[in-house]
């Protein structure tokens, strides 16, 4: 049997490396069809296990956390964020730098 959507976005979201963050395009794109970036939110707002799934490490195109995080808001979200020594340029990630670069396939 496969995986379903969720499964296969949590297996991308737990790949995202300490210190950065990823788009939800992003992950999207990694987890099979760059058209669902709207499911990744749905995904990590029913994250079934934040500790094992960093869904604060995934952020809007721009860089923006959620105002919707699910485990506390955006300034959780923030937070969590820069105890891993992400920094912000105003309200964005500083995507240049904490961007993850795993390729697409």
């Amino acid at each position: 049997m496969g995986q379903s959507a969720f499964d296969k976005i949590y297996e991308v979201v737990k790949q995202i490396p300490y210190g950065r963050v990823a788009t939800y395009g992003q992950v999207a794109a990694l987890a099979g069809n760059k058209r669902w970036a709207r499911v990744v939110g749905y995904a990590l707002h029913a994250n079934p296990d934040p500790g094992h799934i960093p869904c604060y490490r995934v952020v809007n195109k721009e860089g923006r956390v959620s105002d919707a995080f699910a485990f506390g808001g955006g300034n959780r979200q923030v937070e969590l964020l820069q105890a891993e020594g992400v920094k912000f340029v105003g309200d964005c990630v500083d995507m240049a730098q904490y961007q993850w670069e795993r390729p697409v396939y």
